[in-house]
C-alpha cells in the first residue's frame, strides 16, 4: 500500500481523536473453524449463529473490549477490530512503519451500502458513539461543502490492512478520508457516490481529486473472529 503521512491535527484535535478509533493489541487471534473470510458461518458447522452481514453495523463490548467492523483493505470483505477499553493512547510507532487505517465519511444523501449498513452510523450519538460525532466534524472541516451539517452525516466505515498481509505493519495510522466537491460532481451527485472498501478505491480517488485525506494518529490493533463481535452488546 503507498502511503504518504500528512500533518496531523493539532495538539487538541488529535487529544479528542484518541477517543475516535481504538488501540489495540498486534497478535490477532486465528478465525474459528467454521468461519469464511468474511465471517460469515458455513453449513452445517454446529457453530454459534452469528450476526447475517447485512445487520453489522455499530460498536459493540465483549469482556471489557471493544469490537467494530471494518472492511479488508485488500479483499472489501467484512472483519472486525478490538479495543480493549482502557487501552493506552496512541501507540508509540515508527512514522515509516504504519499502515494507514482509512476512515471514510459519507455526507448527508449517500446511498447505504450493498450490505445495507455503514460501519458506523448516525451521530449524536450514533452506533459508535465514541467517535461518530468527532469524525463527522473532521469531514465538515475538510470539506464543509460536502458535508455543511456535521449531525446530518450517515456514517462513516474503516478500511483497514489486516495482520498477515504483505503491507500490513506494527501500527495502524487514523486516516480520514473525505469526499471533495469535485468528487460528488465527477460520480453524478451525493445519491450517486460510490463505497469505498479497498485502499486501491480509496487511492485512486485520492489521486483523482475525489476525496481528501487528513492523518490523525498511530495505534496498534488486533482484528477478532465474527463470533466476538456478536456475542457482545451494541453499546449505541
Amino acid at each position: 500500500m503507498r502511503f504518504q503521512l500528512e500533518p496531523a491535527a493539532r495538539a487538541g484535535v488529535v487529544a479528542i481523536a484518541l477517543l475516535a478509533v481504538a488501540a489495540c493489541n498486534r497478535d490477532a487471534p486465528t478465525a474459528p473453524t467454521g468461519l469464511t473470510a468474511s465471517g460469515a458461518v458455513k453449513p452445517a458447522t454446529g457453530k454459534p449463529a452469528l450476526i447475517p452481514e447485512s445487520d453489522v453495523t455499530g460498536e459493540r463490548i465483549f469482556a471489557n473490549q471493544a469490537i467494530e467492523p471494518a472492511y479488508n483493505a485488500d479483499t472489501g470483505e467484512l472483519l472486525y477490530l478490538l479495543t480493549p477499553v482502557k487501552a493506552p493512547l496512541p501507540s508509540h510507532a515508527n512514522h515509516n512503519a504504519v499502515s494507514p487505517l482509512y476512515l471514510v465519511v459519507y455526507p448527508a444523501g449517500a446511498p447505504t451500502p450493498g450490505i445495507g449498513h455503514f460501519n458506523c452510523e448516525g451521530t449524536n450519538p450514533g452506533n459508535c458513539p465514541d467517535h461518530d460525532d468527532f469524525m463527522a466534524q473532521q469531514a465538515n472541516d475538510m470539506e464543509p461543502d460536502v458535508y455543511p451539517d456535521p449531525l446530518a452525516v450517515p456514517g462513516h466505515d474503516h478500511v483497514v490492512d489486516p495482520p498477515g498481509a504483505p503491507d500490513f505493519n506494527v501500527a495502524w495510522q487514523v486516516v480520514v478520508v473525505a469526499f471533495t466537491p469535485a468528487g460528488v460532481s465527477h460520480y453524478g451527485g451525493v445519491a450517486n457516490l460510490p463505497h469505498l472498501t479497498t485502499d486501491t478505491a480509496i487511492e485512486n480517488a485520492k489521486d483523482a481529486g475525489y476525496v481528501e485525506f487528513r492523518a490523525l494518529f498511530p495505534f496498534n490493533c488486533s482484528v477478532v473472529p465474527a463470533v466476538l463481535y456478536a456475542k457482545g452488546q451494541p453499546v449505541g
